[in-house]
């Protein structure tokens, strides 16, 4: 066994935040229903917004009553919403794209059931009671982040989700050059 096997074996073990959906959920009723709904970590609440920003690309008010139950106290201003309606205009692939399996080659097809995977790094937890985790597009290169600040009855909360907005590459379907 070489040095780096040995390595590898005394590192410790990352939890899984792998999350999946076998349907998206359609309203906050049944979003906060999931198991993963009652925010207990920072990873289920950026799972969830995944799922929220999915709706608000098909419905913009469901998708919105979505994102103020996972923002708690503090819901969307009219700035932020119009934000919201700014980066999904004819781009509601984007959110899809954070799923397992979803190209540009397919369109942003998810695989099924919709799988997400949600990361931490060194620096996700520099500032006391707020996390920035990152997602992976598959239309970007490098991991999107999404920030969620913790309440004081343990619930996290998203604090800020623009980062998972940017333009990615066009669909196959939408790109002349593909």
């Amino acid at each position: 066994m070489s040095i780096f096997d040995k390595l590898k074996q005394s590192e410790p073990q990352k939890p899984d935040n792998t999350f999946s959906f076998t349907a998206l959920p359609e309203s906050a009723a049944q979003l906060t229903a999931l198991p993963e709904g009652d925010l207990s970590t920072p990873f289920k609440t950026a799972a969830l917004t995944v799922c929220a920003l999915c709706a608000a690309a098909a419905d913009e008010a469901v998708g919105v009553e979505m994102l103020n139950a996972l923002r708690g106290p503090r819901p969307l201003s009219v700035m932020e919403v119009q934000f919201l309606r700014d980066r999904l205009r004819g781009k509601h692939y984007v959110p899809f794209s954070y799923f397992k399996g979803a190209v540009p080659g397919n369109d942003y097809t998810p695989d099924q059931p919709f799988t997400v995977t949600v990361e931490e790094n060194p620096y996700s937890y520099q500032n006391e009671g707020y996390a920035t985790l990152y997602l992976h597009s598959g239309g970007a290169d490098s991991p999107r982040p999404v920030t969620l600040r913790q309440k004081g009855d343990g619930q996290w909360c998203l604090w800020e989700h623009s980062g998972l907005l940017p333009d990615i590459r066009k669909p196959k379907s939408e790109n002349p050059w593909a």
